[in-house]
């Protein structure tokens, strides 16, 4: 038995789709990069401010994390005995420096405070009468009419009046110091994060009583790897990103002299100036440390959009028409451009005012399946 093949039927309407097929591909400007030009209706406005993509110098930077912790923190302890009187303040209140955080009762300080004045003032009273005496006796010493052993005991009197006069003295001074401590103030401003005694409680010396934190002088705590810590020792330049998308440049860079046996890090903290920057003891942040240069094409933050996850730029191309281009960036720079890592070359113009441009890009029509919003 033969077989008997038969050739594939055409329909007849396969000339039709190639000879489409043939005049699709002939339209002009329909490539991958290009867009059909009869969507284009005209170029960018002449008044359309732009600039230039170009390659500068920035610092290279390598990026740690940091935690932020207070630069005064402290817990006051008790400095005399006594009940606790009074305690205005409470968790989470701002207190000025100076402020009255606690008070003690002082009944007993007051006693020993009045009883040591009374003691030295009778010890000053003795020490004007010795110097009468030891004077008259140093007088009729000099006329040789007393022996020297009768002048050698007024000098010895004289000598233990004041030396019981500033005894005295001593003990009135701390007596006053103790019954100062009955009234605790705060060291400098900041805010109550504990309360160690209630009211009524007795408490000796030493006892911890308010612990508190200030948000005036900050700092972050940063562990680097033993392998970076050369090129930070090199050049101690730093800059702490901010939640806000701000930085500042650290003031000062500590570096410990040893890396911590278990981790193999250095601490390092970073100290930076006063300011309103929104960041608390214990928040999590950035820290870019300067580690060489290197080149980056640069751009202007306000020159750039983001639509959800994704950052972007508009592009006057060299035929004047506008293009909306997809950027990845970097990290902002210290003066706060921002470095293209792809999706641009040095030499094309960004349109500055992307408000502008997208007027711009919308008169002039918009590809199909481009979304402007």
């Amino acid at each position: 038995m033969s077989l008997r093949i038969r050739a594939p039927s055409i329909p007849v309407l396969a000339p039709t789709c190639a000879a489409l097929m043939l005049l699709v591909l002939a339209l002009p400007g329909c490539s991958d990069s290009d867009q059909p030009a009869a969507l284009f209706r005209g170029a960018a406005p002449a008044d359309l401010e732009t600039t230039t993509a170009a390659v500068a110098t920035v610092p290279r930077e390598t990026f740690f994390d940091g935690v932020v912790e207070a630069v005064n923190q402290s817990t006051v302890s008790a400095q005399t005995s006594g009940r606790v009187l009074e305690m205005p303040v409470d968790v989470g209140d701002q207190v000025e420096k100076g402020a009255l955080i606690l008070r003690f009762t002082d009944t007993e300080q007051k006693a020993r405070a009045a009883a040591a004045e009374s003691a030295l003032q009778e010890a000053q009273a003795r020490l004007a009468e010795t110097q009468l005496e030891f004077d008259r006796t140093r007088e009729i010493y000099a006329r040789k009419l007393i022996a020297k052993a009768q002048y050698d005991r007024a000098r010895a009197d004289l000598e233990a009046a004041r030396a019981r006069t500033a005894a005295a003295q001593a003990t009135l001074e701390g007596v006053q110091e103790d019954l100062a401590n009955t009234v605790i103030r705060a060291p400098y401003a900041g805010i109550v994060v504990a309360r160690h005694v209630q009211i009524g409680e007795t408490v000796g010396v030493g006892t911890p009583l308010i612990t508190g934190v200030s948000l005036e002088h900050l700092r972050v705590q940063v562990d680097v790897p033993h392998q970076h810590i050369g090129m930070l020792r090199k050049h101690r330049q730093a800059r702490v990103l901010l939640p806000d998308g701000r930085s500042i440049a650290a003031e000062e860079l500590r570096i410990a002299p040893n890396a911590d046996p278990a981790t193999h890090t250095f601490r390092v903290l970073i100290t930076v100036s006063q300011g309103e920057y929104g960041v608390y003891p214990g928040m999590l942040l950035k820290v870019a440390f300067v580690t060489g240069a290197e080149e980056r094409l640069l751009l202007p933050a306000a020159a750039l959009v983001r639509r959800g996850e994704i950052d972007a730029a508009y592009v006057v191309e060299d035929d004047g028409r506008i293009a909306f281009r997809y950027l990845r960036l970097g990290t902002p720079a210290a003066d706060g451009r921002v470095p293209v890592l792809a999706g641009l070359v040095a030499g094309e113009r960004i349109a500055i005012d992307p408000l502008a441009a997208l007027a711009a890009y919308k008169a002039q029509g918009v590809p199909a399946g481009d979304s402007l919003q």
